[in-house]
């Protein structure tokens, strides 16, 4: 009797992990995340303990004394281990300090390409104490003067390739009393100072500790501009913690110590400058960076410099997939990809072709206080649902009206939420644990990221803008973004930002600006819909130069639509629902539609070029 009983417990333990796996196949993962996620908040515990403050830098220096000669940062044909990058932002900050007459909480606007004097500028104004605002290297005049003052920065650090653009607002800055710099060896521009020679005369002995001694976690450590619905980007607020947060995404997805990460997202960006280099930095390994990327050289350079970790945006995915298939496709060491944005056709492709990478996909907002992370490979998903995260981060999906663009409200006036299944408006409670910062001197808009009385009274929440479904299996699906923005070659572009640029072309009354799907294509692609002046044509080249000079690229329209009255909601709002939906085909709509050809401006729309679009024969 005791043997069968004994027989029968070794049968069920043995058929317990089947058991097990059937219920739930993706129950390893989970348990690899729970561990994950337990050290990394123990880790946070600590550092809003640990006296003095212990930073991202703080990091970094600690990597120096234990790896000064690893290499930190691989750039072109230039490499930098960890203690020659500590000497060059060493000298940085000494050259800042005695030239630019920085202290402890000021801000600095770093408007540079990628390469490594981004980092050792970051680097020398953290040691100093500093707030570093990063400036989009794409915007221009007013843009540019707005994100420089929105987060009160006192100095411009400038690269010499956007001199030009420097120039155009330097009359403004010096109103401002702003103290302008460039990096270029010599610089003749009144009121503009060189930075390069006096970096290079600097010591590169290490600045003081005290310089920096009143930092704390909460302290602002970087300003990221994100697009909205005001027209003009928003700086959001990156306290140090926020820092750590992001850092500990690599850990999370699976990066180890020896493995080689490649940077080429923009360093201005969220994604390259947090969850790239930072994340680097947290791990201790070595990264490649980039100027730009480039779908023809990628997998050459993978190969050049052994990366072993990629990071991707949706389009850049695509792009990959897209070009001319080789013999070598498979021969490389790329292991794991990091990112968010990637269609599930996409993801499919891309393994088949470029073999088993690891595809780690994510979710979140620059200034937001929730994200998820697909940590299980589901294709298609943005992250996974887990008991941890949701005591950590309280998040719920609710009910939301597209058309009314607001919340559905039961019949006590609180939200509803949705039942598995269901898409519905992602929210996060805002609390002690999960703060919200907001925009630096923008109220207005950091309070329409609130919601108040959500599920009872006094709640607050943040509104993601963004509808997702969550399935049975707890994976969440991003599903659509609501409001004035959309996305576009990975870049946040504001509706009301391209239309009032529209409106200073002479011929052009009102404009409508929204985002429209391309088959084959990730985000949506900008189109407007237009009334004319009286008695005026559409001046369609007019409006390409004048869409050129002022707006990036992937904010331009690509599609014009000429209507008699632009349609509005009983509360005199602009309809974008309808007009998404109708698109961009002369077959369906009568109104006078014009295409943005390249190099040629906005020519009319033809049945040809839709259909040429429609079968990928002309890239967008």
């Amino acid at each position: 009797m005791i043997a069968y009983i004994l027989y029968t417990t070794l049968a069920g333990l043995a058929v317990l992990p089947l058991f097990l796996y059937l219920r739930n196949p993706y129950l390893m993962n989970d348990i690899n995340y729970a561990i994950t996620a337990l050290r990394i908040a123990r880790k946070i515990s600590k550092f809003k303990t640990h006296k003095p403050f212990y930073s991202i830098l703080d990091c970094f220096l600690d990597n120096v004394a234990k790896l000064p000669h690893k290499k930190f940062l691989v750039f072109e044909e230039s490499s930098f281990t960890f203690s020659q990058a500590d000497k060059e932002s060493n000298k940085v900050a000494r050259a800042l300090s005695t030239h630019a007459h920085l202290k402890e909480g000021d801000t600095v606007a770093v408007f540079l390409e990628n390469e490594p004097m981004f980092v050792w500028i970051w680097l020398g104004l953290a040691k100093l104490g500093c707030t570093a605002a990063l400036l989009n290297y794409n915007i221009r005049s007013k843009s540019l003067l707005h994100c420089f003052s929105c987060c009160e920065a006192k100095v411009l650090i400038a690269g010499a390739g956007l001199r030009d653009a420097v120039e155009e607002v330097l009359p403004t800055l010096k109103q401002q009393g702003a103290r302008v710099f460039i990096l270029s060896e010599d610089c003749d521009l009144d009121g503009v100072e060189n930075l390069s020679d006096k970096i290079q005369q600097a010591s590169d002995q290490p600045v003081s500790l005290h310089l920096r001694a009143n930092i704390h976690i909460k302290s602002p450590a970087l300003y990221i501009y994100t697009s909205g619905t005001t027209g003009l980007p928003k700086a959001a607020v990156i306290n140090h913690e926020r820092i750590w947060m992001a850092s500990f995404l690599q850990s999370i997805a699976g990066v180890r110590s020896d493995d080689v990460v490649f940077v080429y997202l923009p360093l201005y960006h969220s994604a390259g400058f947090l969850m790239g280099l930072c994340g680097a930095i947290e791990k201790g390994i070595t990264i490649v960076l980039k100027r730009k990327f480039s779908a023809s050289q990628f997998w050459n350079d993978c190969r050049k410099y052994n990366v072993t970790v990629i990071q991707y945006i949706g389009e850049i995915m695509r792009y990959l997939c897209n070009t001319p298939k080789r013999d070598n496709d498979k021969d490389h060491k790329v292991r794991l990809a990091l990112g968010n944005g990637i269609r599930s056709d996409t993801w499919a492709d891309f393994l088949q072709r470029f073999g088993d990478i690891h595809i780690c996909e994510c979710y979140g907002a620059t200034e937001g206080n929730i994200g998820f992370v697909n940590y299980a490979g589901k294709i298609g998903a943005i992250g996974r649902e887990h008991f941890l995260h949701k005591m950590a981060c309280p998040y719920k999906l609710i009910r939301y009206d597209t058309e009314k663009e607001e919340p559905v409200k039961d019949s006590r006036g609180f939200c509803i939420e949705i039942p598995t299944g269901e898409t519905g408006l992602l929210v996060a409670k805002i609390g002690e644990k999960t703060p919200f910062s907001g925009y630096a001197r923008n109220k207005q808009q950091t309070e329409k990221k609130k919601l108040r009385n959500v599920f009872v009274k006094g709640d607050l929440y943040f509104n993601s803008g963004d509808l997702l479904k969550i399935d049975d299996e707890g994976f969440v699906f991003f599903q659509d973004r609501i409001g004035d923005t959309f996305r576009w070659k990975g870049e946040n572009v504001a509706t009301t930002e391209v239309a009032d640029n529209m409106l200073m072309v002479d011929c052009i009354e009102e404009a409508n600006v929204y985002g429209v799907k391309v088959p084959g294509h990730e985000g949506r692609i900008g189109m407007a819909a237009l009334t004319l002046k009286e008695n005026m044509d559409f001046d369609g080249k007019a409006t390409y130069q004048y869409v050129k000079k002022c707006l990036p690229s992937y904010a331009r329209p690509r599609f014009i639509r000429i209507q008699d009255a632009l349609a509005l909601t009983g509360t005199f709002k602009q309809m974008k629902v309808k007009l998404c939906e109708e698109g961009y085909n002369p077959a369906v709509i009568k109104d006078s539609l014009f295409y943005l050809e390249d190099n040629n401006g906005y020519v009319p729309m033809t049945q040809e070029i839709y259909n040429s679009i429609k079968d990928g024969k002309i890239r967008l």
